[in-house]
């Protein structure tokens, strides 16, 4: 599997043709490193959403309305329909859906879920996605949590961690999950986008190294997992 980190929370992840996207904050990202028109001509097999909040959910309506598969909560689906989303798959947590592309299984995540006009948008999740016998877990925003000791007996290849605080969990709470989730690979996410979001990825790098091998992206870089 191809991993290219889009900045904040967004990744493109690719595997002979296939693509799939998650959390696809483009406009208003200050570090992703592509437009919204670029975007809009990937051929994407599907986009899938964590959480409601706007560096997440970002221009899924925009992907939705072209054609491409929107996967989320069954709230948050229902509220891309109302706005002219037609392909959606509404699901919960512990639930899987399989496609042509891999499949995905949503996880618990501590945070909040709404969108910005006040609309609840179901339980905050994480993603497990598996393509091309790669099995990758995007943590969504949450806090580290004991469960994340299950989530790591699915066998991970890769986990995305939010590192940034102050909204989640910071670098060095991030590297204590991966004694739990046994990562062969760890990327740090959510951080560095907004003054807030403070947490130092080589702190990360440091303290997580012990337990896995950490790969800083810069926006725009790939890697392969």
């Amino acid at each position: 599997m191809q991993l290219r980190f889009l900045g904040q929370s967004a990744f493109l992840l690719e595997h002979e043709g296939h693509r799939v996207l998650i959390d696809p904050f483009i406009e208003g990202n200050p570090k992703c490193p592509v437009s919204l028109e670029e975007a809009l001509e990937w051929s994407l097999d599907a986009v899938l959403v964590t959480h409601a909040h706007g560096d997440h959910w970002g221009n899924a309506a925009d992907f939705g309305r072209a054609g491409v598969p929107l996967i989320a909560t069954v709230e948050m689906t229902h509220y891309a329909e109302a706005q002219g989303v037609k392909e959606t798959v509404g699901m919960n947590i512990g639930g899987t859906y399989r496609a042509e592309w891999g499949q995905v299984t949503m996880t618990p995540a501590w945070h909040s879920n709404s969108f910005a006009d006040g609309t609840y948008g179901g339980m905050p999740t994480g993603l497990v996605v598996e393509m091309g016998g790669v099995r990758l877990y995007h943590a969504g925003d949450t806090s580290r949590f004991s469960d994340m000791r299950l989530i790591g007996e699915m066998g991970l290849d890769a986990a995305l961690l939010p590192i940034g605080d102050h909204y989640t969990m910071g670098p060095s709470e991030a590297a204590r999950c991966l004694e739990w989730l046994c990562p062969r690979v760890a990327v740090p996410m959510h951080y560095g986008t907004f003054p807030a979001l403070s947490g130092d990825p080589q702190v990360f790098a440091q303290e997580g190294r012990a337990y896995a091998e950490v790969r800083i992206l810069a926006p725009g870089e790939m890697t392969n997992v």
